[in-house]
C-alpha cells in the first residue's frame, strides 16, 4: 500500500491514486464500472469479492466484452472473472487468462475509509460529460 492521500498522488509513469469513493458504499456491489476521462476504451471495473477490491480494464482483451457483467468464480484459490460474450477467464489479481490473453490490472488501496485506484486517467462512477461542439 502506498502512503499519502488525495486523488492526485502520482509517480514517474504518470499513474496517480484516484479517489473512487467510500469503502462502505463500494463494498455493497460485486462490480462497479468506473468511467475514464479518456473514454470507453479506458474504463475500469472495480470488483469487490470475498472482502477484497480488485481493478482491471472493463473491456475484455479478446473482443471488448463488458467484464462487469461477467461471472466470478474461484478455482484452486484463484478468483476469476469470465467474459459474458465468449467465456474468456481472467485472474482478478494478475489479469492472466487460461489463454494467451492478458487483462490490465490496477493497484487498489484502502485509506481513511476510502477506495483508491492507481490509474493514469481520472476515474468516476458517473459518465463524464460529452463536450459540446460549437
Amino acid at each position: 500500500m502506498a502512503s499519502g492521500s488525495g486523488d492526485e498522488e502520482g509517480n514517474a509513469e504518470g499513474d496517480s491514486w484516484r479517489l473512487i469513493g467510500p469503502t462502505a458504499e463500494l463494498s455493497k456491489k460485486r462490480c462497479r464500472l468506473m468511467y475514464s476521462s479518456l473514454g470507453r476504451g479506458s474504463d475500469v471495473c472495480l470488483f469487490y469479492v470475498k472482502g477484497e477490491f480488485f481493478a482491471m480494464d472493463a473491456r475484455c482483451a479478446h473482443s471488448g466484452g463488458p467484464l462487469c457483467e461477467g461471472d466470478i468464480e474461484e478455482a484452486d484459490g484463484v478468483l476469476q472473472v469470465f467474459c459474458p460474450w465468449h467465456d474468456y477467464d481472467f485472474d482478478l489479481r494478475t489479469g492472466k487468462s487460461g489463454t494467451s490473453l492478458q487483462q490490465k490490472v490496477y493497484e487498489v488501496k484502502l485509506e481513511d475509509g476510502n477506495v483508491y485506484v492507481k490509474h493514469t486517467d481520472r476515474l468516476s462512477l458517473q459518465p463524464f460529460p460529452v463536450a459540446q461542439k460549437s
